[in-house]
């Protein structure tokens, strides 16, 4: 499965803005500066598809791609980002609570978590809103690059126990910059599109 028709389709903020959901959505979620962007354009291979940016807590919108006219990756507001104000940090809650609560179309949740470090208050609560709402747990470890090889194990058997995997959960060690695990990613799409949740 490859990206070759792939759309930046809109922005939004709100409930009201979002397209209507006559196609299946698969969302992003992670940290502020966790790598979403640069997951989608790997995945697109192209390089400025997804806005990337060096200032975490940027991305403060919920931005909708669609791929071949079938389905659509969604891009959700980083979260965990400490140097905004609460009143940001409620508001882009938020927004991330009432797409994932509210989106009917919605087919899964894949949470992105950096390979670098264990996971934090806020990715383990994330983690537990998508069990809670019964998605499986899907999880993207990114900045594998940034590792030395030594390290890798290591740092994802911390991921592992800290937010408590089991057999059944996926872990996908992941790089933009080295493209490791982009087939993987790319696998794990066309499963969740055939049908099975």
């Amino acid at each position: 499965m490859e990206f070759v028709n792939i759309k930046f389709l809109t922005t939004a903020v709100k409930y009201e803005q979002y397209p209507d959901e006559s196609l299946p959505e698969i969302a992003l979620v992670g940290r502020s500066n966790v790598g979403k962007s640069s997951l989608i354009n790997c995945l697109a291979n192209r390089k400025n598809l997804a806005r990337t940016s060096s200032t975490p807590g940027k991305t403060a919108t919920i931005n909708f791609y669609e791929i071949e006219g079938k389905y659509r990756i969604v891009d959700l507001p980083g979260y965990g980002y400490a140097k905004v104000s609460k009143q940001e940090k409620e508001k882009w809650a938020s927004m991330i609570e009432g797409y994932l609560s509210r989106r009917g179309n919605l087919l899964q949740v894949i949470q992105l978590v950096d390979s670098r470090h264990k996971p934090t208050a806020d990715d383990k609560m994330m983690f537990d809103w998508i069990k809670t709402y019964n998605y499986e747990p899907l999880v993207v470890a990114t900045k594998l690059d940034k590792l030395k090889k030594s390290q890798v194990e290591g740092n994802l058997t911390a991921i592992y126990e800290d937010l408590e995997l089991t057999e059944e959960s996926v872990l996908i060690p992941f790089s933009s910059e080295t493209r490791q695990g982009r087939e993987d990613v790319l696998e794990l799409f066309e499963y969740l599109l055939g049908g099975e949740k």
